[in-house]
């Protein structure tokens, strides 16, 4: 029989699953289709459309482990798939992570004063954006390496010591102590980074804001009025996800370091509570960009009108028949 912890854990996954899916895939879906029919993608187009990808990713590979092992279904993978799912996890996590905090810097580059030194760095910035996601790609999964060496089944006897992490469908079983919290650190060291630069960058935005209202309010145009009110609403789009991964990041590190301070095994309910609070972001981000990012509602709403003008027509062929 299923405790109540474990359906509220199925629940709360199958929510962030239920919610996390779509939304993700209507951004993939929307600059994808963008891409393909324009040619051509802004560089925040490109670094959100690689945020909702790596966040869909968080999705499959570890909200629905998570809300399949809560009813029961723990055997989902053997020894080799542990460590590739849990290594893809913490790929993922980390890029979505680096991912706003790119978004937030190419926010200010956008909004930054032109200036002698601004001007050239903004023209050199976008021709260097794949360079700097190839290496952001190959920085994580070289961070996540130890899960390749210690992920293993929680199926048939595989049992944890005193030094592993307990996600019930798979074990992470660190050899020592030391191996543990040493890797605990290089993981909070690599999420930090970013962190604290998107806090700065955010800092930026709002200051750079500041001072272009206060000099928008003594123009009458009303285009220099729609520039200012584009950039307000990206600018709030990015600081709002920024708050939110603040946020989300500060449980998820709090619960972390419990984690390393212990000698016990973990216990899953610990595990269970960091998993959720860390994939938060991945299904919540969407509906921020959603709401706020003009080129996804434009697509929704063609969508929309496309399946409108065709159920005329499909209603006349069957009166044919």
């Amino acid at each position: 029989t299923m405790g109540t912890w474990s359906i509220i854990k199925g629940t709360a996954h199958f929510i962030l699953t239920v919610i996390g899916m779509p939304g993700n895939l209507i951004i993939v879906y929307a600059f994808s289709y963008a891409a393909y029919s324009d040619h051509k993608l802004m560089p925040a187009d490109i670094i959100v459309l690689n945020l909702a990808l790596v966040n869909l990713m968080v999705v499959l590979v570890r909200c629905i482990p998570e809300m399949l092992a809560a009813y029961g279904i723990n055997e989902l993978f053997s020894d080799s798939g542990c460590k590739i799912v849990i290594c893809i996890y913490r790929t993922t996590r980390a890029l979505s992570i680096w991912l706003t905090f790119l978004l937030s810097g190419f926010q200010c580059i956008s909004i930054a004063p032109i200036t002698t030194k601004w001007a050239a760095f903004k023209l050199q910035a976008p021709g260097h954006l794949f360079g700097v996601l190839a290496f952001l790609w190959v920085f994580n999964v070289g961070f996540s390496i130890p899960a390749l060496l210690y992920g293993i089944s929680s199926s048939g006897n595989s049992t944890g010591n005193g030094f592993s992490i307990n996600l019930e469908y798979c074990f992470v079983k660190f050899p020592s102590q030391y191996v543990k919290i040493t890797v605990g650190n290089l993981q909070i060291s690599r999420d930090i980074i970013p962190i604290f630069l998107m806090i700065f960058a955010s800092v930026y935005i709002l200051l750079i804001l500041y001072h272009h209202s206060q000099q928008v309010k003594h123009l009458q145009s009303s285009n220099r009025k729609r520039g200012s009110s584009a950039e307000i609403r990206a600018a709030k789009a990015v600081i709002t996800l920024v708050l939110l991964y603040v946020i989300f990041f500060g449980i998820d590190n709090v619960l972390w370091v419990y984690t390393l301070t212990i000698k016990a095994m973990t216990t899953s309910v610990i595990s269970d509570l960091r998993v959720f609070f860390s994939s938060l972001y991945a299904a919540v981000s969407p509906i921020v960009i959603i709401v706020s990012n003009k080129k996804v509602q434009k697509r929704l709403k063609c969508e929309r009108e496309q399946q409108g003008s065709l159920a005329p027509e499909t209603v006349t062929s069957t009166v044919r028949m």
